[in-house]
């Protein structure tokens, strides 16, 4: 194959070996994309405590074992094991150091419920460790495509400590930003942690940000190219001082290196077709399965049937970030509107109270589910009628591409890849596949599920803009094909240099 790439992918969670968000769901697709398309991929992640070595078949390679890292005054060893992800040919490599990485949680404790006092610790050492496992593998990549804080220090890293290693001479690095409010900030005091020079805690350096280190802020800096989950997204964390999260001048300064290339759905999970979590397939041509996941559904939540009542989904985090101050503005309203909702997720505590009251004042109408669930999310959104994202902003968002193919209709506000993915039924009755408000309000939330109700007692119409969402393509080979195209270009680019 012409122009066959050799692509290092990073990110410190990897579906299904390690998820606590859409990242590893992305982390797992992408990779699968790119390797069908005929690119050489290989995964590299921690190998953290609750992965399990015999059901994923993990291996030990004899020539990336202790391998020593140094951060600050001390040489730690690390060692890698290698699997596949399931059901492919993609190789993904497992960073093991036990004194960081064996544990249950990832980056915040649940005992404490703050995050680890060691994270810079831990992923620094990540990034150091990625780079050296590579050259003892002798497999020299074209991309390092880099993911999040946790990984953003690779082009840093790169660019200052590997500048005249001849192994990394070709390699062009990319950063995805997958959510901008999370940046890996830490005191300048831990520089010597790091084993760093104190001068980099000083204003104007890459590394600085604020008063405090800023890993996102280096990658940002350093890296040659970033991308972010959906165009709008992109415009959004440039023009938008509260979703640029302090980086927003950093952003427009690297403006024409900066894009947008909207996530995938990987179909081979998210299909009613073919899905094994749910007790009845179904397809645009015959929705009589749909049917009985919601009876099923509802039997779960043990609320009453009804085919006549609308049910609205919801999977999220319980966070302000995904809307849950409008949907506690607006539960009165929206109950009054004769609906029924199943909420499933885990955050914040002052909505797991909220919601735990609600279902109990309301137990024919509202189930919440404070947990994460994989196959009861696959119910809920073959069961439901309809899903709700209000979010605040939303860098990407999968559930609302999830549920187009289960015909369940999404719910959204106006942002991030929500913007980018659902059109307004009542204004464009011939392309809508969902109802998108603009305003942050209850008032306006209300609003657009009230006009979801009154299409959903149209049942031609409802079901004739079932069959169109469930038709649409959201995979991930046309994301995957962005990500080839804009590889090429800065690998011609540098060609050139």
């Amino acid at each position: 194959m012409k122009n066959r790439l050799r692509v290092l992918y990073l990110s410190t969670e990897v579906a299904p070996f390690a998820k606590t968000g859409g990242l590893a769901d992305v982390a797992s697709a992408l990779p699968k994309a790119l390797f069908e398309d005929g690119h050489d991929v290989r995964v590299i992640m921690p190998k953290y405590g609750n992965i399990n070595e015999r059901r994923y078949t993990l291996r030990e390679v004899i020539r990336l074992k202790e391998i020593p890292i140094r951060v600050g005054k001390q040489d730690h060893m690390v060692s890698a094991k290698s699997a596949f992800l399931p059901d492919t040919k993609v190789q993904v490599y497992f960073l093991d150091y036990k004194p960081f990485f064996e544990r249950t949680d990832y980056y915040v404790d649940s005992a404490t419920g703050v995050d680890f006092p060691d994270n810079a610790e831990r992923f620094f050492l990540f990034c150091k460790a990625v780079l050296e496992t590579i050259k003892l593998l002798h497999w020299e990549p074209h991309i390092i495509h880099c993911n999040d804080w946790q990984t953003a220090m690779v082009p840093w890293l790169l660019k200052n400590n590997y500048q005249e290693d001849p192994f990394f001479a070709k390699a062009i690095t990319v950063l995805s930003v997958h959510n901008l409010a999370y940046q890996g900030s830490f005191p300048t005091e831990t520089l010597q942690r790091l084993g760093l020079p104190e001068e980099l805690g000083s204003a104007g350096s890459e590394l600085e940000c604020y008063g405090k280190i800023n890993f996102l802020k280096a990658g940002l800096s350093a890296a040659d190219i970033i991308t972010t989950v959906s165009p709008t997204y992109a415009i959004e964390i440039q023009n938008d001082p509260e979703l640029g999260c302090g980086l927003n001048g950093l952003l427009k300064d690297r403006k024409e290196d900066l894009c947008g290339i909207l996530n995938g759905v990987d179909y081979a999970v998210w299909n009613p077709e073919t899905d094994p979590l749910i007790p009845e397939k179904f397809s645009a041509a015959n929705l009589k399965g749909k049917i009985k996941n919601k009876e099923e559904l509802m039997t779960r939540a043990r609320l009453p049937y009804n085919p006549a009542v609308p049910v609205i989904g919801v999977i999220s985090r319980l966070a302000d970030q995904k809307g849950f101050d409008l949907i506690a503005a607006a539960m009165d309203d929206l109950l009054a509107l004769k609906v029924q909702m199943v909420i499933l997720g885990t955050g914040e505590p002052k909505y797991h109270k909220l919601l735990e009251k609600l279902s109990k004042a309301h137990p024919q109408q509202v189930a919440v589910f404070l947990t994460f669930d994989d196959q009861l999310a696959h119910l809920i959104e073959a069961g439901s009628d309809m899903f709700l994202m209000p979010s605040r902003y939303e860098p990407c968002g999968l559930n609302q591409m999830y549920s187009l193919r289960y015909g369940t209709i999404p719910i959204v506000r106006k942002t991030g890849g929500l913007a980018d993915t659902i059109i307004d039924y009542d204004a464009d009755a011939n392309h809508g596949n969902g109802f998108v408000f603009e305003k942050y309000d209850a008032k306006a939330l209300k609003s657009a599920v009230s006009r979801a109700v009154k299409l959903f007692k149209d049942d031609k119409s409802w079901q004739k803009l079932i069959k169109r969402c469930m038709k649409l393509d959201f995979s991930w080979h046309a994301a995957a094909d962005k990500y080839v195209k804009l590889y090429l270009k800065l690998e011609n680019s540098k060609k050139k240099k």
